[in-house]
């Protein structure tokens, strides 16, 4: 797959290894990557200023962190042009991914993620990206309808009546990807970002008694 820059074809991983300034072109090369390459939508997000949130309101519930009104959604698929185009529209957006499509999000404390991603990786469990926030979160990538299914396999697992600290964002919930800036916290980063490998998510349950286990490890 390649983007037609110039008049030459070149592929989004030469895109990518060029640049790494942290600028509107970085973000647009980013945006072309997870619509271009990994298969996913991306939503312009609010940014924090000093006047506050840049959707303007004064009550916003979600500041620095959820979709602009009144922009467009770039779909999958979307070329570079087409991103570059959408982009010079919001130049200061934060990059948001839908959750509820091609993955679901297992939301944890990080010191839990980072620890049960060790061990995953240990037991050599499939696995798919993982970011880590600013605000102290880890989120596991994972197979759509995890959302809706987690209550069930809490319960099959023995783990439905333990306090875990430990969510999942379906349909109607965006995260804030790399290397966007979240809630005016600082930016997002990989701990294992997306590849050939590792950008079709597993299913939640291969994951999730790891988590479990070691979110209530902590918490006890």
């Amino acid at each position: 797959m390649g983007f037609t820059i110039g008049g030459g074809s070149r592929s989004i991983r030469d895109i990518r290894s060029g640049s790494r300034r942290r600028d509107r072109a970085t973000e647009c090369t980013a945006v072309a990557e997870y619509t271009g390459l990994w298969g996913w939508a991306v939503v312009p997000g609010a940014r924090m200023t000093s006047g506050g949130c840049s959707c303007g309101s004064d009550g916003c519930p979600a500041p620095g962190a959820h979709p602009l009104p009144y922009t467009g959604e770039i779909p999958a698929g979307a070329t570079l042009d087409t991103v570059t185009a959408a982009w010079s529209r919001v130049p200061d957006a934060t990059v948001l991914l839908p959750a509820g499509r091609t993955f679901d999000i297992l939301d944890v404390a990080a010191p839990a993620g980072r620890r049960a991603l060790v061990r995953l990786e240990r037991m050599g469990l499939p696995l798919g990206p993982v970011t880590a926030t600013p605000d102290g979160r880890c989120q596991f990538f994972v197979a759509p309808g995890a959302a809706a299914e987690l209550p069930t396999l809490l319960y099959r697992m023995g783990w439905d009546d333990a306090d875990l600290d430990l969510h999942c964002l379906g349909p109607g919930d965006h995260i804030t990807a790399p290397p966007s800036d979240h809630a005016g916290l600082g930016p997002v980063h990989w701990l294992r970002p997306p590849s050939l490998d590792t950008a079709t998510a597993p299913p939640a349950r291969l994951l999730l008694g790891t988590l479990a286990y070691i979110c209530h490890r902590l918490t006890a």
